[in-house]
């Protein structure tokens, strides 16, 4: 019995020491607004995704996907300190991104959508564009050596 209750004890201990070796990071509260860029108006149900990232700034593994309400808002509590890159994804806008720096307990971040540009065609005149009548090179004749 008193093995029993030495190993358990050795058992709490060791796990008491392991939590202490944690370092605790601080996490913040993120709100979103997700809004036009054209009028201001709040854009519903786009998707929010956060994705942490590592110091090199790639993107590590995880993350989580958001939705916003009519008014164009959501939040979440509990994200460590550091960078973090988010995008918003919402239909017939163009998809926005950008790494953030997590530092402060209560952040409000604010995305503006743009509309999606048109397409650019090599079939439709262009009149904003200079047509010059680009003549091409005179050929030079080669240099000869002399005799």
């Amino acid at each position: 019995m008193n093995r029993r209750v030495a190993v358990v004890l050795a058992v709490v201990l060791a796990a008491g020491y392991l939590a202490a070796q944690d370092d605790e990071v601080p996490v913040a509260s993120l709100r979103f607004l997700v809004v036009k860029d054209a009028n201001g108006k709040p854009v519903k149900n786009a998707a929010v995704v956060l994705h942490p990232v590592n110091r090199k700034g790639k993107q590590e593994r995880g993350g989580m996907e958001l939705k916003t309400d009519p008014d164009g808002r959501t939040g979440f509590d509990g994200i460590p300190y550091g960078p973090l890159r988010v995008q918003v994804l919402a239909q017939g806008f163009q998809t926005f991104g950008e790494d953030y720096d997590i530092n402060k307990p209560d952040m409000e971040i604010m995305i503006k959508l743009k509309r999606p540009a048109a397409q650019y065609s090599i079939y439709e005149n262009h009149p904003e564009e200079k047509k010059d009548d680009k003549k091409p090179p005179e050929k030079k004749p080669p240099d000869q050596k002399p005799q």
